[in-house]
């Protein structure tokens, strides 16, 4: 069994390459955006279908590349929450929120925010971004399967090191 630190040092090391190149990809497929919007509203859309990846039936349901989650199941999410998530003052927050809103990304419900359905640059449903993504993942589990982690069991030594430091 490998020690628990270098376990966590590849994994962190393979994990922060996998999000630096998806966000290069992100930043790529919208480079008319501020990357400081392009934070905000993919924080947004991850907010609003955290009730669709935590059931089953509704994952499934949703998981076609050609089916998008209709605005009326987005989980909204509130500007405070969106601040201390992303940890950005709420000012900025509420100032680029605005800006979103008058682009017609973002929307206002009794909920919170949500990404619409219809927005026009295709956020949360850009299949070319989605299809760069699985390209990455596969990268990602082929690089950490050849440093010798083949699943969430060979993480158990490294959860314990973890687990014991937050305990102190």
């Amino acid at each position: 069994m490998r020690n628990a630190s270098d376990i966590i040092r590849t994994v962190s090391r393979h994990t922060l390459a996998y999000m630096l190149f998806s966000i290069s990809e992100m930043f790529r497929n919208y480079d008319q955006f501020d990357p400081m919007d392009l934070l905000i509203v993919h924080a947004i859309l991850n907010a609003n279908v955290i009730n669709v990846m935590n059931d089953p039936s509704l994952d499934e349901e949703f998981s076609s590349i050609h089916t998008v989650e209709p605005d009326t199941i987005k989980q909204g999410v509130s500007r405070a929450a969106l601040s201390r998530f992303l940890s950005l003052p709420l000012e900025t927050v509420r100032r680029r929120v605005a800006g979103l809103k008058r682009r017609k990304i973002l929307a206002e419900t009794k909920a919170g925010l949500i990404v619409t359905e219809q927005n026009a640059f295709k956020f949360g449903n850009n299949h070319e971004l989605q299809k760069t993504n699985m390209l990455l993942l596969t990268k990602l589990l082929r690089d950490l399967k050849r440093a010798g982690i083949n699943g969430p069991d060979d993480l158990s030594a490294a959860k314990v090191v973890v687990a014991t430091k937050k305990a102190k």
